[in-house]
């Protein structure tokens, strides 16, 4: 299961040569060419968001994420009904979604919610919201005047040495974690699990909770989202800029598939009008929002 934005560059990718993805491409380019468009604006009658079946805060099949939020948000501005197709966002996710289509039927969906702005695997629209990666530890466990990555990096050597944070494998936390030598205080998580019952806050709300770990550095939306599920006791979470050598904040845009102007136009309007009502959703689930500098928006 993807857990962070950064794993959708080379990582997600890496899935796909890139001579394959250059094949692919060209594949669509030429049923583009013949047809004259995929997907015709006037043909659509649903919002079609290619999801991931059990991966909150972001989306399920129950649409309790704020991607079926927003699609519900989006829909609704349409006129049209949602349509989701979901299929478990590890690897080949937008070859298995957005691109998916056999001979003489239709796509599957039209639009995925979430992919880092820029993302060439598909047409990326402008970013809805921005985030940054964070720091998730219990209140009243011994890190209360921790509130920076540079007040845990300069916790006493006894105090800093004993503890155990939580960090997904091949992360910008994991970086973060080498370049400031707390490898063997990290204790990593498999970014894609091949347990589909995993969810990505199970690291927060299970491992956490209950003393597995003393801290953990994951992507916002899924400390922010844990963060307040847990009931038991009270979580800190604290966004974490990024630093030279470590990119915590990424921009997060919404997908279509390439050569489909008019509906990357079409959900680009959507993003635009509604921003408020989208920014309204993600503060609902706690997602830690920061500005281009990565400064935490209030």
């Amino acid at each position: 299961m993807i857990v962070h934005p950064a794993a959708c560059g080379a990582g997600r990718a890496g899935s796909l040569t890139c001579l394959r993805g250059a094949i692919a491409l060209a594949l669509v380019l030429a049923v583009i060419s013949r047809s004259g468009g995929i997907g015709a604006q006037e043909a659509r009658t649903a919002f079609r968001p290619c999801i991931d079946p059990d991966n909150l805060p972001f989306a399920n099949t129950k649409g309790e994420g704020f991607e079926n939020r927003i699609a519900e948000l989006f829909a609704q501005k349409l006129g049209l009904p949602v349509k989701n197709y979901a299929f478990p966002q590890r690897m080949n996710f937008i070859r298995n979604t957005l691109r998916y289509k056999l001979p003489g039927e239709d796509f599957r969906c039209d639009v995925v919610m979430s992919v880092p702005a820029g993302y060439d695997q598909v047409a990326a629209t402008s970013p809805y919201y921005r985030s940054t990666y964070a720091l998730v530890y219990p209140k009243g466990k011994g890190l209360d005047n921790v509130r920076s990555g540079a007040d845990l990096i300069a916790l006493p050597p006894e105090q800093r040495n004993r503890l155990r944070i939580g960090i997904y494998d091949k992360s910008p936390a994991s970086d973060w974690v080498a370049k400031h030598e707390l490898e063997a205080q990290a204790k990593p998580y498999l970014m894609m699990s091949p347990d589909p019952e995993q969810y990505p806050g199970e690291i927060v709300e299970k491992d956490l909770v209950q003393g597995k770990i003393d801290a953990a550095i994951v992507w916002g939306p899924i400390a922010g989202y844990a963060a307040k599920r847990v009931r038991s006791m009270e979580l800190v979470v604290i966004p974490l800029p990024s630093e030279p050598g470590v990119k915590f904040d990424y921009a997060i845009a919404m997908g279509v598939r390439h050569g489909e102007p008019e509906w990357k136009d079409t959900v680009q309007k959507l993003i635009v009008d509604n921003q408020p009502a989208i920014t309204a959703i993600l503060r609902e689930y706690n997602v830690p929002l920061v500005n281009e500098r990565g400064a935490p928006i209030d």
